[in-house]
């Protein structure tokens, strides 16, 4: 599930952290890392020549800051519109995850500055890492997984669980929110938690592999309370399923509709308190 990872590099602290503790996993540890670095378009030879020389030696700077195998990682220098570029590299390389900062920004401020990240995260199918400039990145122990009965949750339990296995140090949350739980049924008991139709399953499968767990569920507004869970149980990484949301017959452009109104995906990726990974995939 995680042979091929493309980080895209922002030049931003944050993302180069995320990569160094993400290469904490053994799952991380045994994939190829594609480091793409991309030069925009430029009006002069002067400045397309100085601008491809900063970003061969962000590239470099990079590969010192990180301990990757060598024969894991190769690095891609590319011009053009950030955009379309990491798109077009995750589609050429199928990417099993695209790891990339973002600045958290609303629905709408995110159209009308051109957010790379919100325009990759709508049109592309691959899973995606996001990592707010406002994040402070932590050594990731503590690992939430957003539940509900869609496929695109369990692709995100899944991927939770490869990272996790063979890694003594982690702890997989199950977090289940029931919109239609009714205030007065809650706290459940102990019992009533775990079996749980939704989290029961998901149990089930940490407990074959060994790998440390808590679970919860709760009612209420899914990203409100989601966040609300990242925050008391001091999560360090969030998975959430986000299904592909945009109508077929608009592959090509972003899907404004959907853009400007509601949804859990960009409610958490702008308010969630440590970086989310969007897990996505063809079909799902």
């Amino acid at each position: 599930m995680l042979s091929k990872i493309l980080y895209a590099d922002s030049g931003t602290s944050q993302t180069q952290e995320m990569l160094k503790a993400m290469m904490d996993f053994p799952a991380v540890q045994k994939a190829s890392i594609t480091i793409l670095h991309v030069v925009p378009p430029q009006i002069t030879t002067e400045a397309f020549t100085e601008k491809w020389a900063e970003g061969g030696k962000i590239l470099a700077d990079l590969l010192e800051d990180v301990a990757i195998e060598p024969s894991k990682v190769s690095t891609v220098l590319r011009q053009g519109d950030p955009k379309g570029v990491v798109c077009d590299v995750a589609n050429e390389i199928d990417a099993d995850l695209i790891i990339m900062g973002s600045r958290g920004l609303k629905r709408l401020e995110a159209i009308l500055e051109n957010s790379v990240s919100q325009y990759v995260f709508q049109l592309t199918n691959h899973p995606m890492l996001l990592v707010k400039d406002d994040i402070y990145v932590k050594r990731i122990k503590r690992v939430m997984v957003a539940l509900d009965k869609s496929a695109a949750a369990e692709y995100a339990l899944e991927l939770a669980l490869e990272l996790l296995r063979d890694y003594p140090e982690g702890e997989l949350i199950l977090a289940r929110v029931n919109p239609d739980l009714k205030p007065d049924l809650l706290p459940l008991s102990r019992q009533e938690i775990e079996e749980n139709p939704v989290l029961a399953p998901a149990i089930a499968k940490a407990k074959r592999l060994g790998i440390a767990y808590r679970c919860t569920v709760t009612g209420g507004k899914p990203g409100e309370k989601l966040c609300e869970l990242a925050e008391d149980y001091n999560a360090d990484l969030m998975l959430l399923g986000s299904p592909d949301r945009r109508p077929s017959i608009a592959k090509s452009l972003p899907d404004l509709d959907r853009l400007l109104g509601t949804s859990l995906s960009d409610y958490i990726r702008v308010n969630a308190p440590c970086p989310v990974l969007l897990t996505r995939k063809e079909g799902i």
